[in-house]
């Protein structure tokens, strides 16, 4: 009998482009992407720098900090595994390496929550091989 999955949100899916980053994620590391010709940091994996259209790109360890960019608080929501986590804060979280990432913050309630925020990374385990980055309040 095949064990219930636990894990109830949608899994992302792993590709080519995006396998270094879970990889990182699962040894609950964040990792972007850096063009070696323009020194561009970005995210989300791609084949090619957006910026200059190089191939030549390498992985890069994030110090996992940075602040709240934006935010909104979701308090409806009726998909299966979201509505049991009402309310939630979905933010666009800016790095300190300069990326902008869409993520949830969690540990923090809705109240409390605030543009320029500063935060932390923290990883969901959601399968043995997929762990979702999201965004605490930072340690003061």
């Amino acid at each position: 009998m095949a064990e219930e999955r636990k894990y109830k949100k949608p899994i992302p899916r792993m590709d080519e482009e995006s396998r270094p980053f879970w990889e990182a994620c699962a040894r609950h590391e964040l990792y972007v992407q850096k063009c070696r010709s323009c020194g561009k940091v970005f995210y989300y994996a791609r084949s090619f720098c957006p910026e200059d259209l190089s191939p030549d790109l390498e992985w890069v360890k994030c110090s996992g900090k940075g602040k709240i960019y934006t935010f909104t608080v979701t308090r409806q929501n009726q998909a299966s595994g979201f509505r049991d986590n009402l309310p939630y804060i979905m933010a666009y979280v800016e790095l300190d390496e300069g990326v902008r990432m869409l993520t949830n913050i969690v540990e923090c309630k809705p109240e409390e929550v605030k543009i320029g925020m500063p935060v932390e990374v923290t990883f969901e385990d959601a399968t043995s091989e997929i762990s979702i980055p999201l965004f605490r309040p930072a340690a003061r």
